[in-house]
Order: structure tokens, then C-alpha cells, then sequence
């Protein structure tokens, strides 16, 4: 019994497993020809799974419907049964046709496989029948012990082969919805940059090459980023997604190459970094223009050699990953200044994609809107359409933050709507109450005629009560830079003055913080 146990214990492969004990049977217990039985599926009849001293002929033809011969018998009884000697047993089939010698007498032992109840298959074995009944029931007893051990064993991997089953599966839907979704022919948008972007994404796909996404935020560089992975030959592997700006400098090392147990303090576990996870797949490096000199020069060695060395180890770790880097940095511009490795940005820029900003291809516009316009009035459970005016103001606005803004203030009228139509002024108050509008929001002048209002510098007075919305609007960009340098400051004091903390609580990158403390005049050391 403890050599069955440990058996069980220690093989990872449960058909091993098994054949190792059913040896055990043979060689400390005297049962020979021993065979697990098992149902497949919601079938009522027995297979042989596992034998031994059978050959694979002898097991394939050992196979018997609930109620068939003493097998069967057992199965749907659920209790053993002993034969003392097979050839006085007219039930006994002997299927398999491994028992030809008749020189010696053999009984035959079968019991149940049975765990919670649920009945799983029969354990059955020979043996020589000159021991007795005493040594017989024995036998019972010890088999029953041994096929409750089995049994729950069997059902494990029943479970465990239906779980897999299962998130393969859902895997295979996930990869087809995924790569549906991403295929660049089903982007919203008909203009030429489009077209040309969707012919590079599928001219790029299907090579190794290391491609820069390079644009505005918003854009899409991760929509890109994904279409080239689902459109490749590695679409089956992972995909890898690290934001190099949302980690700290700290920390930016460990999670893309790894570390060793007590590497640092804190390491208490030898831990993968994204590198090794994205083996044979993609990672997509966001924000590349991110990282520190520090970790450039152990990127660059990545790029260069296609190896990774754990933080605390010397071993170098073959990987063979596709490089996939976006950022909304003038890489170039860094380069320049020193801030970004030259040899580096050549690395990464073997293919590059530019992504146009949304009011350099305002056509597409349009399309945007019908897009988003369906998708969330079918979450949301409404029924709103936009008016012709409306999309004016649509067109008429840059949209510094892209699609990305385009679709959450879609959402956010789509959701506040008091009507069933979203008509020009809602728009336009939408897009004042968001703080990155600093100026530019359009105004809907008594006329219809869209106009864009211009900054005074004067502090904004309080509205009148009689005022109406187009007289407030015109004051709205002062009072908004006011918010939103308020806020910026706010968050500095929440972070104790660190930049990169006060970003995300923020919502924005970095340097995006620093752009704003430089125009709103905020120094660091005064708050």
C-alpha cells in the first residue's frame, strides 16, 4: 500500500501511475493479468485502459457493455465478485483470449471503481486459486482498498482532462474573436492612411522583424501592435503587453528580464520576467521611450544576441521572442539630446508604422461615431442617435487625445443623454467639461455656425443667472485650465512631489505631467 501510495504521489502521469501499481500487484501480490476498465464518457461500455501482462491486441479486444460477463455484472452492480476457478464459470467470456492454459486453476477477482458515488470502470486480476476462499476475500478486501485510491485518482484526471477540454475551447473562441477583432480589413475608417497603414500591418505580420508603432496617444498603437501579432505565424503564441512607463525605474529591470531568488532584497523566489513568458510569441514594449539608460543598454543586448540574464545570475537564457515598441516620443529628437541610446533606436526601428492623428484623417470620422454609437447604446441599453449639427462639431474639433477621446466622449453621451437625439450643444458641453481641453472646444453661435473661441487670459466671471449655454461656453476654457492646473497640483502633494506617481493618479504619462507644470508654470519644489 505505501509503495502504491508513493506511486500515485510521485508520477506527474497518471497512466504511469497506474501501470507501475498494476506491476506491484504482480510482483509483491501474485495477480497477474490485472486490467483497469473504464467508461468513456456517458457510454455504458468498458474499455481496457490499462493492463498488465496483456498485449495491446489482448486490451483492444477487451471491451464489455454494463451487465456483459462478471466485468459487466461488476459495473452495474457496483459490487466484487470472486470466481474461484474461470472454467467452471460459464459468465466468465474471457474477451481478450489471454487465458489458454487450463494445466493450472485461476480464479478471477473483479471490483468496482467507485469514488463519491460515481461509478468509473472495474479493477479486475487473475490468480492462482490454490490459496483458498480465505486468501480470495483477502484479495477483495485488499483490491477494494486499493481501487477507492484509484478511483479518485481516475476522476481527477477526468476532471482534470474536461478543464482542459474546456479552456481549449474557449481558447480556440478567444484566438478567433481576437484575431476577428484585429484584422486590420475590419478597422473603422476608409481613408487612403488607413489603407496604407492595413497594407504595411499585413506585409509586416508575417515576418520576424522588430517594428516602432510610432504616433499620438490614442491612436491605436495597440490596436497595431495586436493586429501584427494575430496576423502572424506566432498568433497561436503569447502576446506580451508591458507599459515601460506605468512600472517604476525600480522594478522596470525585474519584470522585463527576470530575477533570481535574492537577487534583491525582497526576492524570495526566482521569478520569469516578460521576456521568457513571451517565448516563441510577441511582446509589445509601450511607451519604449520610457525607459532609463540602465535598462536600454540590457534591451539592446536582447535585441542584439536574442538572450536574457536574470537580475542575479550570469546564465544567459535563449529566447525567440518578435519585438513589437510603440511610443509618442520624437525618438529622434532623443536621441539628439542624449536621452534615448542611438544604437538602441536602430535596433527598434527596423519597420516603422506611423499612426496619423485623428484630424489628419477627419473622414473617418463619421464612421468612428456610427461605430461607437452602436456599441454603446447596446451596452448601455438605449436608443440615441447623433444629429446631423452634432456631427459637425465632430468634425470640426482636433481631438488632441484621438480615437481613444473620440470614443469615451461617445460613451459619455451615449450614457447622459436626456433625449433620444444628441444634438450640437451637447456635444460641445461635453467636450468643455473634459480637463485636457484647454482651448479649441468649438461653440454653437446663435446662427448654427461652429466657431472655435479664443483664449483672453482674463479670470472667468460667474455666470449670470440669465446667462445662457453658448455665453458660458466662451468663458469655459479659463475656468477648465484653472481645474485642471488645480488638480495637477493637488496630486503632486498626494505623491509627496514624485512626478511618476502623481501621472497615474492622473491618468497621463509622465511626460505629459511635466508638459503641463511647465505651462501652467508649477515647479516641483514648491509643492
Amino acid at each position: 500500500m505505501f509503495s502504491i501510495s508513493q506511486e500515485l504521489a510521485s508520477c506527474p502521469d497518471l497512466d504511469v501511475a497506474l501501470v507501475k501499481i498494476l506491476g506491484i500487484l504482480d510482483q509483491n501480490l501474485g495477480l497477474h493479468r490485472s486490467s483497469i476498465l473504464l467508461l468513456k464518457g456517458e457510454s455504458d461500455e468498458l474499455s481496457t485502459e490499462i493492463a498488465h501482462g496483456l498485449s495491446e491486441e489482448e486490451k483492444e479486444r477487451g471491451r464489455f457493455k454494463k451487465g456483459e460477463g462478471i466485468t459487466g455484472m461488476v459495473l452495474e452492480s457496483g459490487e466484487p465478485v470472486i470466481v474461484p476457478d474461470i472454467s467452471l464459470e460459464p459468465r466468465f467470456l474471457n474477451r481478450t483470449g489471454s487465458r489458454l492454459s487450463k494445466k493450472e486453476k485461476t480464479a478471477f477477482i473483479a471490483v468496482p471503481l467507485i469514488f463519491q458515488g460515481r461509478k468509473l470502470g472495474v479493477l479486475s486480476a487473475d490468480r492462482s486459486a490454490s490459496g483458498g476462499k480465505e486468501s480470495l476475500e483477502e484479495d477483495v478486501r485488499l483490491l477494494t482498498t486499493i481501487s477507492s485510491i484509484m478511483a479518485q485518482a481516475v476522476l481527477l484526471r477526468h476532471n482534470f482532462d474536461d478543464e482542459k477540454r474546456r479552456l481549449q475551447d474557449e481558447t480556440s473562441r478567444l484566438e478567433h474573436a481576437l484575431k476577428h477583432r484585429y484584422t486590420i480589413s475590419g478597422w473603422i475608417g476608409r481613408s487612403k492612411l488607413v489603407a496604407q497603414i492595413a497594407e504595411s500591418v499585413h506585409q509586416v505580420a508575417a515576418s520576424r522583424a522588430t517594428v516602432l508603432i510610432l504616433g499620438e496617444s490614442g491612436t491605436g498603437k495597440e490596436v497595431i501592435a495586436k493586429a501584427i501579432h494575430f496576423n502572424s505565424p506566432r498568433n497561436k503564441m503569447p502576446f506580451i503587453q508591458i507599459n515601460c512607463a506605468a512600472i517604476p525605474e525600480t522594478l522596470l529591470e525585474s519584470e522585463l528580464f527576470g530575477h533570481e531568488k535574492g537577487a534583491f532584497t525582497g526576492a524570495s523566489l526566482s521569478r520569469p520576467g516578460r521576456f521568457e513568458a513571451a517565448n516563441e510569441g510577441t511582446i509589445f514594449l509601450d511607451e519604449i521611450g520610457e525607459i532609463p539608460p540602465s535598462v536600454q543598454v540590457k534591451l539592446l543586448r536582447v535585441l542584439q544576441e536574442r538572450v536574457v540574464e536574470r537580475i542575479g545570475s550570469n546564465r544567459p537564457i535563449p529566447i525567440d521572442v518578435r519585438i513589437v515598441a510603440a511610443t509618442n516620443r520624437n525618438l529622434d529628437q532623443e536621441v539628439r539630446m542624449n536621452r534615448f541610446r542611438e544604437d538602441l533606436y536602430y535596433r527598434l526601428n527596423v519597420i516603422p508604422i506611423y499612426l496619423p492623428p485623428l484630424r489628419h484623417r477627419k473622414e473617418d470620422i463619421p464612421l468612428l461615431l456610427e461605430h461607437f454609437r452602436s456599441r454603446f447604446i447596446e451596452e448601455n441599453g438605449r436608443d440615441v442617435r447623433i444629429a446631423s449639427d452634432a456631427i459637425d462639431v465632430f468634425m470640426e474639433y482636433d481631438w488632441p487625445g484621438n480615437v481613444r477621446e473620440l470614443e469615451n466622449i461617445v460613451e459619455r453621451l451615449v450614457v447622459m443623454a436626456r433625449k433620444d437625439i444628441i444634438t450640437a450643444d451637447d456635444v460641445v458641453q461635453t467636450l468643455a467639461l473634459f480637463p485636457v481641453h484647454s482651448s479649441g472646444v468649438p461653440s454653437v453661435e446663435s446662427s448654427g455656425n461652429i466657431s472655435t473661441p479664443t483664449t483672453t487670459g482674463r479670470e472667468p466671471a460667474a455666470p449670470s443667472r440669465g446667462a445662457s449655454v453658448h455665453e458660458i461656453n466662451t468663458d469655459l476654457p479659463d475656468t477648465i485650465r484653472e481645474i485642471e492646473r488645480e488638480r495637477i497640483i493637488k496630486a503632486l502633494e498626494r505623491s509627496g512631489g514624485v512626478k511618476t506617481r502623481a501621472a497615474l493618479a492622473l491618468g497621463i504619462t509622465t511626460r505629459q505631467l511635466v508638459y503641463r507644470m511647465e505651462k501652467y508654470g508649477i515647479r516641483g519644489e514648491g509643492i
